[in-house]
C-alpha cells in the first residue's frame, strides 16, 4: 500500500484540470475590461438560481455577505432575535450580530447534526408569547422581538425543513437557509409532494464560495437565492451601496458585490458539480462500507434527504488521537467544529454555560473530518480505512451511542 501522503481536501487537482476554461475567464475579463458585474455575474446568477430551483440569484462577496443582506433586506435589525444553532461556524451567527440582531441557539439533533426541530419549537412555545394583534414573536426574558431561524445545512446534508417552515408560518418568522456546505442537497417535502433543492425552500438561502466548499470560488464568494422579488431587489441595493442606479442612493448600504472573475470561475465549475457531487457521494459510499466495522461511529442521512458530502464527518471518543494516529502516516484530517459557538470566547458575553446544548457538546469532543474530495481515489480511502481500524479497534472506545 503506497505512503503517499493522502490530503484531506485537494484544490490543485480540479483547477489544473480545468486550467484552460479557467485561463479564458480571465483572459475574457482582461479583454473586455469587464471586472465588477456585466454579463459573467449576471450569467453566473440565472445559472445558480436554476441550479437551486429558486427564481433569483444575488451575488456578493462572501458567505457571511449572503446571510448579512438576507437579514436586512429582510427587515431585521437592532433590539431583533435570530435562533440557530451552536454547532456552526461563526460566519452563521456573526452575520446576525452585524444586521444589529442576537443570535440565541438551540440544541442539534444527534443523528445529522442539523437543527433539533423539537428543541426550536420548544423555544419558540415556552420561551416566547406569540402577539396576535401585531403578528410577532416576543421573547419574553428580554422583551425582544424574535424575527428569525436560521436552520444550518451542516456537512452536506439539509435539516428538517417541512416542520422548521411550518413553525415559521405559524409565528410569523423569516427563514434564512444556511446552505454554505449544502450546494445541490436535496430534501423530499410531504407539505410539497416534491424535493426541494437547499436555499430554495426557506425565504432567503445563503451560500458561501470559498475555495474549499462543494462549488468554489478561486478566491472569496457568496451569492443569496430566494423566490421573493422585494428581498432579492432589496440584496441587490444593499450590496451595491444602497443604489439602484449609479450614484442614486436609496439607502445606506455596503460594497459586497461579486467580482466578474470570480462569477466566471464559478459558472465554468458550476457545470461540473453533477459529476463532482456524484463522485462525492460515490466516497461517502465506499466509506460507509470500509469503515463498517470500524468501531468508528459514522454520519447517517435521513430518509427523505440526500446528502451532497462536503465533508465526511465519523466520531471516535479519542478525536485528537486518531488524529495524530493518521497525520503520523500522512492521512489529512480536520476539525468541523472543535468549540461550540456557545463557548467561544466572542460570546461568552452572551451567559451561556457548559452543559446548556448537551448534544452539541458531546459531538464536538468527538468529530473528526476524514479527506473528502471529488478526486479521491478508493486505495486512498481504503488506506485510510485500515488506519482508522487499526486506532479505533486498538483500544480506543468508540463514541458514545446516544443517537436516536
Amino acid at each position: 500500500m503506497s505512503n503517499t501522503p493522502i490530503p484531506f481536501l485537494d484544490l490543485v487537482t480540479p483547477h489544473v484540470e480545468l486550467q484552460a476554461e479557467l485561463t479564458a475567464v480571465f483572459q475574457k475579463a482582461i479583454t473586455t475590461g469587464g471586472f465588477i458585474g456585466g454579463p459573467m455575474v449576471t450569467g453566473f446568477e440565472e445559472a445558480f438560481a436554476k441550479y437551486c430551483d429558486a427564481k433569483h440569484c444575488v451575488g456578493v462577496g462572501s458567505g457571511t455577505d449572503a446571510l448579512r443582506f438576507a437579514f436586512m433586506a429582510g427587515g431585521i435589525g437592532a433590539g431583533d432575535i435570530i435562533v440557530t444553532v451552536p454547532h456552526t461556524f461563526i460566519a452563521t451567527t456573526e452575520a446576525i450580530s452585524q444586521c444589529g440582531a442576537r443570535p440565541v441557539f438551540v440544541d442539534i439533533e444527534e443523528k445529522t447534526c442539523t437543527m433539533d426541530v423539537a428543541k426550536l419549537q420548544a423555544f419558540l412555545e415556552t420561551k416566547c408569547e406569540y402577539q396576535a394583534e401585531s403578528r410577532q414573536l416576543i421573547h419574553t426574558a428580554t422583551g425582544e422581538r424574535v424575527a428569525g431561524i436560521v436552520p444550518v445545512h451542516i456537512y452536506g446534508q439539509m435539516a428538517d425543513m417541512d416542520p422548521i417552515m411550518e413553525l415559521a408560518e405559524r409565528f410569523n418568522l423569516m427563514v434564512v437557509e444556511d446552505a454554505c456546505q449544502a450546494h445541490g442537497a436535496t430534501y423530499f417535502s410531504k407539505r410539497d409532494n416534491r424535493w426541494r433543492t437547499a436555499g430554495s425552500m426557506g425565504h432567503a438561502g445563503a451560500f458561501s464560495f470559498y475555495p474549499g466548499k462543494n462549488l468554489g470560488a478561486c478566491g472569496e464568494a457568496g451569492a443569496t437565492v430566494t423566490n421573493d422579488d422585494k428581498l432579492a431587489a432589496g440584496m441587490k441595493m444593499i450590496r451595491d451601496h444602497g443604489q439602484k442606479q449609479k450614484y442614486y442612493h436609496s439607502i445606506e448600504g455596503y460594497n459586497g458585490r461579486l467580482d466578474a472573475i470570480q462569477a466566471g470561475i464559478l459558472g465554468v465549475k458550476l457545470e461540473k458539480m453533477p459529476e463532482w457531487t456524484k463522485q462525492r457521494q460515490d466516497a461517502a459510499a465506499r466509506y460507509e462500507t470500509l469503515l463498517a466495522d470500524s468501531g468508528a461511529r459514522l454520519p447517517q442521512v435521513a430518509e427523505g434527504r440526500t446528502a451532497v458530502w462536503h465533508l465526511y464527518v465519523v466520531r471516535v471518543a479519542d478525536r485528537d488521537g486518531l488524529m495524530k494516529a493518521l497525520g503520523a502516516v500522512g492521512i489529512g484530517t480536520g476539525i468541523h467544529y472543535p468549540i461550540p459557538l456557545h463557548l467561544q470566547e466572542a460570546y461568552k458575553g452572551m451567559g451561556y454555560q457548559e452543559g446548556d446544548f448537551p448534544v452539541t457538546e458531546r459531538v464536538a469532543r468527538e468529530i473528526v473530518s476524514l479527506p473528502m474530495f471529488p478526486q479521491l481515489r478508493a486505495e486512498q480511502q481504503e488506506r485510510v480505512a485500515v488506519e482508522v481500524k487499526k486506532f479505533v479497534l486498538a483500544g480506543a472506545a468508540p463514541a458514545a451511542a446516544a443517537a436516536n
